[in-house]
């Protein structure tokens, strides 16, 4: 074979895996971005810039986290304060369970039906519930503003890295103490029944733990 054929078959093979390899890049490009999709569709969209027209929110920054029911991007304000948006996916089926926690709360009558409906109302429910705890001064994220799918709080941490979970803390006795005495407070104070307190929903700060999901909790 000469040197010709050679480096020819040598340059096609070479050709294949640059193809292969733009190939894979893109795919995950787009894996990447499916939550985005998924998320963030025309209403979505829509209520995004109805929130910047307000001036609730300056701009949205990237993904802190994704779920399989929502996801949290971090934003700013025009005072350059840090929030988090909780952006509820409408899509998702995962809602049609969670009715249980909605349907029979006197706060929340005349419910349609759809999962378009049940995923605005737990936003609200989760927002309302959010109030009541801060009002009542237990340690929970302050929340600022709910808009159908888009709940929007202050975000806890730096730079748009969030705060360390339980889960993801190294935990003392201190800790378990201290989410004893939030249960008693949701309890006694707020007149709330956690359904889901748990290690994936509380942030463990230098200035003690902070709850920051309550869509599960319930009316005593």
């Amino acid at each position: 074979m000469s040197d010709n054929s050679e480096k020819k078959i040598e340059l096609k093979i070479k050709s294949k895996l640059e193809q292969k390899k733009r190939k894979k890049t893109l795919d995950d490009g787009f894996k990447k971005n499916k939550v985005v999709n998924e998320v963030l569709d025309k209403i979505t969209i829509l209520q995004l810039h109805d929130l910047i027209n307000s001036k609730i929110i300056s701009y949205v920054n990237g993904v802190v986290k994704a779920g399989k029911e929502s996801v949290v991007f971090w934003a700013k304000d025009f005072d350059d304060n840090d929030l988090a948006l909780k952006i509820y996916l409408v899509t998702t089926s995962n809602f049609k369970r969670r009715s249980q926690y909605v349907m029979g709360d006197p706060r929340f009558t005349n419910v349609k039906k759809g999962t378009k409906n049940i995923v605005y109302l737990w936003a609200r429910k989760e927002f309302q519930n959010i109030s009541k705890c801060y009002d009542c001064g237990i340690s929970v994220v302050k929340p600022r503003h709910v808009s159908k799918n888009i709940l929007i709080m202050d975000f806890e941490g730096t730079d748009g890295k969030p705060e360390q979970t339980l889960l993801e803390s190294e935990i003392d006795e201190n800790d378990y103490r201290q989410s004893i005495s939030l249960i008693t407070d949701l309890y006694k104070k707020a007149k709330l029944v956690h359904g889901d307190f748990s290690e994936y929903n509380i942030f463990k700060t230098q200035n003690g733990l902070k709850i920051f999901d309550l869509g599960s909790a319930v009316n005593t």
